[in-house]
């Protein structure tokens, strides 16, 4: 396994990747357009400025990363830090300030290498928050599946900020308002997937295995919603105005294409809160990016490492460039990550490509576009949820044992019913506290042969083990020829030090025959060895 670099990447590129990575961009666009809209929405953001960062996140950050598969955009997580930060600042054009502020910041912690902290998240922590994601998405998409479009597309919290609803409730009340137009496109959706990939796994034919299931879902599903509105009107989904359908915003007519950029005001750099938000963002962003990226290293099938600290110094320069050109704040996104790992993609040209179709949308496809409903590619994100989160993760991770299976599974938890960020906390303190106890469950090695007692340290020994050698120490009795022996532990812990020598008194009192041997505070700096006897 090797780092990558964006450099090596496009001059050494071959062609045979490019079959590979066409169908993977048309993909991840499909998937990333509505999703790029819906957090526009839901940041309180000109629907645009989504559009924008989706187009940065792509051709710009997709040259620049540290990662072959990552995919960046607008994040869900931002979303209500964006909502709160434009409200505090008083306008929108103030709020890209901050963004390009953050990206400076990030610049800045790549450059000096803050990248390699991402490898303190437990590995089970990581695997968790793939399930998470993956489930969080099954189960946002249904009521899009059910033709219930209520709330954005990409809000990934489990308390709603549109409608007010959670998650399940959510699910509820799809369910009470099913259209049967939307319930027939989805399941018909579903239905040719998987048995797109299943074909593509069995065929020995090349078409199905590099062209996009993703666009045919697509086509089904504008042929099924137009095949409605002339059969069975009660069924239509609507047209390009209707919710229930991508919608694309159009630019006005008379006007200039450069209409839908907005520009920083920076009359505002004398505030203060833009300083504020501008470092809560990148640290936010940075952090979604960090544990994105250590996610998609999982994905990746060719086993890459990606630079972390690159990846940062991408980010930087993605949202210099988005807020200078009116975009939201971009971060390493693990649904887009996902869709580009299964539909094939093997290089960064898919992201960069995937990029460049979201500008082509903006400009020149708009009103095509709009005519996709909502629940066929609903449709295309439940089946990347599902290689998400399929039931053996769960297996396997459990056999791992319990202390690889508890993180994962409050992580899971913690995502679903919270957010992203909260569910990574929890997982990662009980991962953390797992390693702490794995840790001190076998620091020493107590034996006794009659009254012969030998207490033998196995590693390092701090505080954590104190509980283990009182209890042991306590266990001794009158008559007893105790050893302990600290060959094997280049640092004591001063607690610790102090029971053993503490004890030497007691052991006296109680006739206890009480030896140290080459017990020390700290072997490593040579001081405080307590003799023999």
């Amino acid at each position: 396994m090797k780092q990558v670099s964006p450099f090596q990447t496009l001059t050494q590129y071959k062609s045979s990747y490019f079959k590979q990575d066409f169908p993977a961009s048309l993909s991840v666009f499909l998937v990333a357009m509505p999703l790029c809209l819906g957090i526009a929405l839901a940041s309180g953001a000109p629907l645009f400025s989504g559009l924008v960062a989706g187009m940065i996140g792509g051709i710009v950050v997709g040259l620049l990363s540290g990662s072959e598969i990552s995919v960046s955009g607008p994040a869900a997580g931002l979303a209500v830090i964006v909502a709160d930060a434009i409200t505090k600042i008083g306008s929108y054009e103030a709020f890209l300030v901050a963004v390009v502020l953050a990206g400076l910041i990030q610049l800045i912690l790549g450059l000096i290498k803050a990248g390699r902290f991402s490898s303190f998240f437990p590995d089970s922590v990581i695997k968790g928050m793939l399930v998470a994601i993956g489930i969080v998405i099954i189960l946002k998409q249904i009521p899009h599946a059910l033709g219930r479009d209520n709330d954005y597309e990409g809000e990934f919290e489990f308390q709603q900020l549109a409608d007010g609803e959670n998650t399940i409730s959510e699910i509820y009340r799809a369910i009470e308002t099913a259209s049967t137009g939307a319930v027939i496109i989805s399941f018909v959706s579903i239905v040719f997937l998987i048995a797109w990939e299943r074909t593509a796994g069995r065929s020995t034919r090349a078409f199905f295995k590099n062209f996009p299931a993703a666009l045919v879902v697509v086509i089904i599903g504008v042929g099924l919603n137009e095949f409605f509105r002339v059969a069975v009107p009660s069924w239509y989904l609507g047209d390009t105005a209707h919710q229930h359908m991508v919608q694309i915003p159009t630019i006005a007519v008379g006007k200039s294409l450069f209409s839908i950029f907005d520009f920083p005001d920076f009359s505002v750099l004398g505030n203060l809160k833009v300083y504020g938000i501008a470092a809560t963002i990148a640290i936010v962003a940075s952090l979604e990016t960090l544990l994105n990226l250590e996610a998609s290293d999982r994905l990746d099938s060719g086993k890459r490492i990606s630079s972390t600290s690159q990846e940062l110094v991408a980010q930087g320069v993605g949202n210099m460039l988005s807020g200078l050109i009116g975009g939201l704040p971009v971060t390493s996104v693990v649904v887009r990550t996902s869709a580009n790992v299964y539909g094939g993609a093997r290089t960064r040209i898919s992201t960069v490509l995937h990029g460049f179709f979201l500008m082509v949308a903006v400009f020149l496809g708009g009103p095509l576009l709009n005519y996709i409903p909502l629940s066929c590619l609903a449709a295309v994100l439940i089946m990347v949820g599902y290689k998400l989160a399929k039931p053996a993760i769960f297996k396997k991770t459990y056999r791992d044992g319990w202390s690889q299976f508890v993180p994962f599974i409050v992580t899971v938890a913690g995502i679903v019913f919270t957010d992203l960020l909260i569910g990574i906390a929890l997982g990662s303190v009980v991962g953390i506290v797992y390693v702490l106890i794995t840790n001190f469950q076998s620091t020493f090695k107590m034996t006794r042969d009659g009254h012969k007692v030998t207490i033998e340290f196995e590693k390092d020994l701090y505080f954590l083990s104190k509980p283990q050698l009182k209890e042991a120490l306590g266990s001794l009795q009158p008559g007893d020829t105790v050893l302990i022996d600290g060959t094997k532990a280049p640092f004591i812990d001063h607690d610790i030090f102090n029971i053993l020598h503490d004890y030497s008194d007691i052991a006296k009192v109680q006739g206890i025959d009480y030896e140290l041997k080459n017990v020390v505070l700290n072997r490593r700096k040579g001081n405080m060895r307590l003799a023999q006897g």
